[in-house]
């Protein structure tokens, strides 16, 4: 078959050499073949032939076709697998399996010509200092660990639409704490604040349909606190927050490449965790210097001070010593029955605020019907109540570590488990008010030796300021060097 190239050949040919047999030659073709392509002055791809007749009989019935037509054309999202099935049910021994992919073909072609449009995705262009998304993100598949516990957690992260320079703060929740501290802590660091923030539907920032507010009441403030205009995509298309979206994938392919590098994906601590991920976004960063420069200066001015990243509400301490906040349980002072705190929600802990004073900070539990007890908010009346002790629902969070655990169950094997909760309760009331590492120390020195375990020899013990010694201290006996003459000795009687 001659090519294109070889008739173009053949042109350029037929201008240099006498005979059309020779230029024919040197371009690969027949004289004959030469002679017709020179005649016509066209390329062989622009003499083919459409073929647009049948060379087989149809095989689907017209009237069968009709119907596949009317049901495409009222359910766009019909498979043509689901029409075939019903056509041979409807006709049995009509068609067989083996047509299924003409019918298939027949479908798509139908689509493609007569069907409704596909949705149509449109690039935008950004002008530098204008566009900013964000977005949550869940870190999970990474496999962080810290201190070889699965590091459970999400990413808030942040992208200039023009320069693409982004950057994350580490996060539990999509609530409005965890997005007011990350967007915060991405526009100081950014050193100003871009004209548009467009986000996802979160419900920490967005309203449900049907309220007149598109946005809630807090995230109102925020945008008002710092001059940006907030924008959200429609329910449904991520592709409106694409730039977000394709940052998500590309940041979690770099962080984990640069955890392969590192070669441990375990970090000693979450500080030393967030330091890897600046640093990793730095470097990301570098190589966008001259982009972010055109948008940092149209960015508007950063305010005086930062917005307060944190939802307040009142609380009444009840007369179970405890507080409900976001549907979960914090201890308070028994002191604090039946008065009003106020509880300062922010994205990892929680503030207890009394008469101006903070009084507490809670670590923010995830998820509902959780529980924080602090034993040294109700431990006076539970000494006075010592039978309440056995089932008390929030037993488990009255032993502090481990070793109070086992001094309780040993307790309890011993004396019983009435008289086992009276000693274990002085033990505690010795912890809160003296010290719960020396009595800790004090119930580790005894479980160790196996001697009695009885709360007035703890007192004794943690007001004597006797020191346990520590786990790792080991006593090891002096070795006596002549031993070794010894052997030196034996060994010459050996080989006399």
């Amino acid at each position: 078959m001659v090519t294109d190239n070889q008739v173009r050949m053949l042109m350029k040919l037929v201008n240099q050499e006498k005979l059309l047999k020779t230029a024919a030659a040197k371009a690969g073709m027949s004289e004959k073949t030469a002679r017709k392509y020179r005649r016509s002055g066209k390329l062989p791809s622009q003499c083919k032939v459409i073929h647009d007749w049948r060379t087989r009989p149809d095989p689907f019935d017209p009237d069968d076709w009709r119907w596949a037509e009317e049901v495409l054309e009222n359910n766009d999202g019909i498979e043509a697998k689901t029409l075939f099935e019903v056509l041979q049910r409807e006709h049995p021994g009509k068609y067989q399996d083996g047509q299924l992919r003409t019918f298939q073909r027949r479908v798509k072609l139908w689509r493609a010509l007569k069907g409704p449009g596909n949705e149509v995705f449109f690039p935008q262009v950004y002008t530098p200092g204008e566009w900013c998304e964000s977005d949550f993100t869940r870190m999970k598949s990474l496999g962080v660990t810290i201190n070889g516990i699965p590091f459970d957690h999400m990413l808030y992260h942040f992208v200039l639409c023009y320069s693409n320079w982004e950057t994350g703060t580490i996060c539990f929740s999509e609530s409005y704490e965890s997005l007011g501290a990350g967007l915060q802590n991405a526009l100081w660091k950014l050193g100003g604040v871009p004209k548009y923030h467009r986000t996802d539907n979160l419900t920490s920032a967005v309203n449900p349909v049907g309220n007149p507010e598109v946005f809630t009441a807090n995230y109102q403030g925020l945008a008002k606190h710092y001059g940006f205009e907030s924008h959200k995509i429609q329910p449904g298309c991520p592709n409106e927050n694409g730039d977000i979206e394709k940052r998500h994938d590309r940041l979690k392919k770099t962080v984990d490449q640069a955890l392969m590098l590192r070669g441990s994906r375990d970090f000693a601590s979450r500080d030393e965790y967030e330091q890897f991920l600046q640093k990793l976004f730095d470097q990301l960063n570098s190589g966008r210097g001259e982009r972010l420069k055109e948008e940092l200066v149209l960015l508007y001015r950063l305010p005086r001070k930062r917005h307060d990243d944190y939802t307040e509400i009142e609380c009444k301490v009840t007369r179970f010593s405890t507080i409900r906040v976001l549907k979960n349980s914090y201890s308070q002072h028994s002191r604090l029955i039946g008065e009003r705190v106020k509880a300062r929600i922010y994205a990892g802990h929680i503030d207890v605020w009394y008469a101006q004073r903070r009084i507490e900070v809670l670590p923010r539990l995830r998820g509902e019907n959780g529980h924080y007890i602090n034993y040294r908010h109700i431990i006076d009346w539970l000494v006075r109540k010592p039978g309440a002790f056995e089932n008390y629902r929030y037993k488990d969070d009255l032993f502090p570590t481990s070793q109070f655990r086992i001094a309780y169950d040993l307790l309890c094997s011993e004396h019983g488990s009435k008289q086992g909760n009276k000693h274990y309760l002085k033990i505690l009331n010795l912890a809160a008010h003296e010290s719960q590492t020396l009595v800790n120390e004090s119930l580790r020195f005894l479980i160790n030796r196996s001697d009695q375990i009885d709360s007035g020899i703890v007192e004794a013990m943690v007001k004597s300021g006797l020191q346990p010694p520590a786990v790792t201290d080991v006593e090891v006996e002096q070795v006596d060097l002549r031993v070794y003459d010894l052997l030196l000795e034996y060994q010459e009687v050996l080989t006399v």
